[in-house]
């Protein structure tokens, strides 16, 4: 399969900042029916990301976002590499968002959702499909 991340990832990317406060972040991912924000520095190189699932541990929603953000918890893929690398990274990390960089700087964002359109717009091909069994006659 050669699907780059490119061709998949969504680029109309809403991102915000770290001292933006969690109950913002909060309202844009509800106004905009998302579950994933980077976060940004402005530069606009990738520092985190935020996701729904975060939000479990909030105790204070007047807290800028920078409380959650964690290092490890920033999964990256380069534009150019091919989807099954960002597969392997979701399935080995288990998460659901990779942030798309190109030379350090934010470009899009890529879910496990935009890897199921591959199947379902059929465009991914079984790499050792079942052998068919043929009649006797």
């Amino acid at each position: 399969m050669n699907v780059k991340v490119s061709d998949l990832m969504a680029t109309n990317v809403i991102v915000t900042s770290p001292h933006k406060s969690i109950e913002h972040v909060k309202n844009v991912m509800k106004t905009n029916k998302i579950s994933a924000v980077p976060v940004v520095n402005p530069q606009n190189e990738p520092l985190g990301i935020i996701t729904s699932n975060d939000f479990s541990q909030v105790l204070n929603n007047q807290s800028p976002i920078s409380t959650l953000l964690h290092e490890s918890h920033l999964y990256q893929i380069p534009a150019y590499n091919n989807v099954d690398v960002a597969a392997k990274i979701m399935l080995k990390h288990h998460v659901h968002h990779l942030v798309v960089t190109h030379e350090g700087k934010l470009v899009g964002i890529i879910s496990s959702f935009d890897l199921l359109k591959l199947i379902d717009e059929k465009r991914f091909v079984m790499k050792n499909p079942p052998l068919t069994k043929s009649k006797k006659e």
